[in-house]
């Protein structure tokens, strides 16, 4: 059985280049420490369809991730679902929302699904990922404010 975590933030940056820099996934080591490498294909703006694949390393294992965008409706929405046949899978997703002052508040949440084994494991990763869900959310608006393309 899996479940939820989320965090939300608030970014001292305009939606759209909040927006701009999470479509990125390329960004994700930035405020993941997790990701070692992640490329995007197919080259260009994300849109539905497109692929990043990353190298996580989680309690000492690296695995090879594959997330596929479902979902992007600039500037407020994106959603992803991993495609990976690992222990525990994601599937989640970004929800922007424009405040006053040109500010962003950012919603990010996954939903973790063990398999296999995964089912006895998936327990202890959403336990992790709700406790660093603060931080989390911490490292991404500390990441988008210190990013030069997001003006």
């Amino acid at each position: 059985m899996g479940g939820l975590f989320e965090a939300t933030v608030e970014i001292d940056r305009p939606v759209e280049a909040v927006f701009a820099y999470l479509a990125d996934g390329r960004n994700d080591p930035e405020f993941s420490p997790r990701v070692q490498r992640i490329t995007k294909v197919p080259e260009g703006p994300t849109a539905v369809g497109t692929v990043f694949r990353s190298t996580v390393k989680d309690a000492g294992m690296k695995t090879g991730r594959e997330f596929r965008i479902t979902a992007i409706e600039p500037p407020g929405l994106i959603r992803w679902t991993e495609q990976s046949k690992n222990l525990v899978t994601a599937e989640g997703g970004y929800d922007l929302e424009p405040l006053a002052g040109g500010r962003t508040r950012v919603r990010v949440f996954n939903t973790l699904e063990g398999h296999g084994v995964g089912k006895l494991l998936v327990g202890l990763a959403l336990g992790a990922a709700r406790k660093d869900a603060p931080a989390f959310g911490a490292r991404i608006k500390a990441a988008v404010e210190a990013s030069s393309r997001t003006g």
